[in-house]
């Protein structure tokens, strides 16, 4: 009798192995590329808000002043800049014309100090002179100042989430590092990405900012 020329289970059980572990390697690669994007597109919008900020300091001599975290979504008020809501909140994507939330759904967290979001005076083109100084600090992961005396500071939330608002305005909780850049101090940690800790941070250069209004007649 002729032996049978079909694959024996053995072999099947091989080759679906080989099959499993190149499907495997082929998805953790797809996820580590949709990651990088993600944070690509974090970056960017991070810019973004940065060059929105700037115009409208240009436009109203003022920095806008946060908008109210805890409004949902459509809610009338949500996304509006809000100056009765203190110096913490998240960006005022309405006023300032951006999208709601980063690319993981969140939104993004916006400290800016009164002393910048001050209305202009009658007789003067700016809320604030070339003398105030910012409030505000980013740490890296040792505890070293990276940058100070910072105006106003915006935070996406990374992958994670943690310290977020939702579009209900829920806050995800978060811890360590990262909860840092959730309370309502001046004091936020920004470093590359870790296991604990995966936000973007990024802030108005105070000289940029004042440098431009000079640069407009707006501060003498």
């Amino acid at each position: 009798m002729k032996r049978s020329q079909g694959y024996s289970l053995i072999e099947l059980a091989i080759a679906l192995s080989i099959v499993g572990l190149l499907a495997g390697t082929l998805l953790i690669g797809l996820a580590a590329q949709r990651e990088a994007a993600d944070y690509r597109a974090a970056q960017r919008q991070l810019d973004d808000a940065g060059e929105a900020l700037l115009g409208f300091a240009i436009t109203y001599g003022r920095l806008p002043c946060p908008a109210r975290p805890q409004l949902v979504s459509g809610q009338d008020g949500a996304g509006i800049a809000d100056c009765p809501a203190g110096e913490h909140g998240v960006l005022p994507w309405v006023t300032l014309g951006l999208p709601e939330t980063d690319p993981w759904g969140r939104r993004l967290t916006y400290y800016a100090q009164a002393e910048f979001t001050a209305l202009p005076t009658a007789d003067a083109q700016a809320g604030f002179e070339l003398e105030t100084a910012g409030k505000g600090k980013v740490l890296d992961a040792a505890g070293q100042t990276t940058a100070e005396e910072l105006p106003a500071i915006v935070v996406s939330h990374g992958p994670r989430g943690g310290g977020a608002y939702l579009g209900d305005g829920r806050q995800l909780a978060a811890s360590g590092e990262e909860a840092e850049n959730a309370d309502a101090d001046t004091r936020f940690v920004a470093h590359p990405p870790s296991k604990e800790f995966d936000d973007l941070v990024a802030w108005v250069v105070p000289g940029v900012l004042k440098a431009r209004l000079v640069a407009v007649g707006r501060l003498p």
